[in-house]
């Protein structure tokens, strides 16, 4: 696959990743926590309040409400504890995705997102087709392991790296797009399209060029390559069958566009902030290196100590209620997902990263009928890169002279950087 620079991800020299970072927060919002630990205080469920819409102290709340427009908004609540986040998740009579369909429907095309039962249970059985074991297999040997391994080459050779630039940021792309037969030569561009898309929250005209853009890519090798044998994902998911029913061309597009937005974006982010918290806790990173057995259980503290996404959104079907809390028709809940991961009534010290807490079930790739198609992916790119990483990196550590590291953002969140060096190979 191609290693070209991914800080370079538009000739025109504008990086939609870093605007699209500092729409959602980053540099504005580095450690939540603490205001969602107050806010679990009032109960599983709470109406939003206005200064949760926005991420720079300075604006002022009459401002963003004439220029949201909330007295034509519905209700808006958000759920902040385990249970509260965890009941709305998994009752879809009650709560809908259907309020991701005008904005993010417009984007994406009518998607997994948006859908629910029964259409949501037929569409996901006919993609998960291309989810196999055999298929995850073929994945990890044929497409991440090499393309953990070239771009460590580069760090190898260097002597030192900012691990995020030089792996985590590229390397779920890359596996996508070798994932969706993508050509090598077009990898830069298709990243580029793919931050512009779901930067649809500050820039809508920009994200329905680049949606566009990919659309008609997507929709070219989906006629292209429907009723062939190849292994790519695109050709798998034409020829899947559920019942009778098959995936159209559009819907194939769909879900493709999903895909290279959410499977490459979250991917980069939680396994930046599993690097993270491993590089910031040494002695832990000391015992999964020398017992690779604890991986599993570091991934999943990881994910559930700084989720790559904080928030996902739903639309209550009926009138209602969670936890006591009276909920209306139409109204808007904002899963809090950090806060659910944090709730302390489920967790010790929370805010503590720690692999060797007892396990048990987080909520960073939600629960019930809409869970994360792609989470089995996830984990093992994630396995793949870190293994990687120390096997190749002996003694990788943060770079004493560099800045220190640190994660942000509110709606998703990494660290920007992280600068390693390490004992170069003998």
């Amino acid at each position: 696959m191609s290693t070209a620079d991914p800080a370079v991800l538009d000739p025109d020299e504008r990086d939609p990743f870093e605007a699209f970072n500092a729409a959602m927060g980053a540099g504005f919002v580095t450690d939540p926590y603490p205001d969602f630990a107050e806010a679990r205080k009032a109960g599983g469920l709470a109406p939003m309040d206005l200064g949760d819409l926005t991420f720079d102290p300075g604006d002022d709340a009459e401002e963003v409400e004439a220029i949201v427009g909330l007295e034509d908004m519905p209700a808006v609540f958000t759920a902040n504890t385990f249970d509260a986040v965890q009941e709305i998740l998994r009752d879809g009579e009650r709560f809908s995705s259907e309020g991701y369909a005008e904005v993010m429907g417009a984007v994406f095309g009518h998607s997994i997102l948006e859908m629910d039962e029964p259409e949501h249970r037929t569409y996901r059985g006919l993609i998960q087709q291309a989810f196999t074991r055999k298929a995850m297999e073929w994945w990890e040997a044929e497409l991440v392991q090499p393309i953990v391994d070239r771009l460590l080459d580069d760090v190898v050779a260097e002597g030192h790296g900012d691990l995020v630039r030089a792996l985590t940021f590229p390397f779920p792309m890359y596996t996508i797009a070798g994932m969706l037969g993508l050509p090598d030569d077009e990898l830069d561009r298709f990243h580029r399209l793919a931050v512009e898309m779901i930067s649809v929250s500050f820039d809508m005209d920009l994200a329905l060029r680049s949606s566009a853009e990919l659309g008609a890519w997507f929709d070219g090798l989906a006629a292209e390559r429907r009723g062939g044998e190849g292994r790519d994902l695109i050709s798998v998911l034409g020829r899947a069958e559920l019942d009778g029913q098959h995936l159209t061309d559009q819907e194939i597009t769909a879900f493709c566009r999903l895909l290279l937005t959410a499977g490459a974006e979250t991917t980069y982010r939680s396994s930046s902030n599993l690097l993270f918290g491993l590089l910031t806790h040494p002695e832990q990173l000391e015992a999964v290196r020398n017992d690779r057995s604890l991986l599993p259980q570091a991934i999943e503290e990881a994910l559930r100590w700084e989720p790559p996404l904080l928030t996902i959104l739903r639309t209550a079907a009926v009138d209602t209620e969670v936890g006591g809390v009276e909920v209306p028709k139409d109204a808007v809940i904002v899963m809090n997902l950090g806060s659910a991961n944090h709730d302390e009534s489920r967790w010790d010290e929370p805010e503590t990263f720690d692999i060797f807490r007892p396990q048990q079930p987080h909520i960073a790739f939600a629960t019930g009928p809409h869970m994360c198609l792609g989470m089995h992916l996830a984990r093992m790119e994630t396995t793949v890169a870190l293994n990687a990483v120390l096997d190749r990196l002996p003694d990788v550590r943060i770079d004493p002279d560099a800045e220190a590291p640190y994660i942000t953002g509110m709606t998703f969140r990494a660290p920007p950087a992280l600068p390693v060096v390490f004992t170069a190979p003998s």
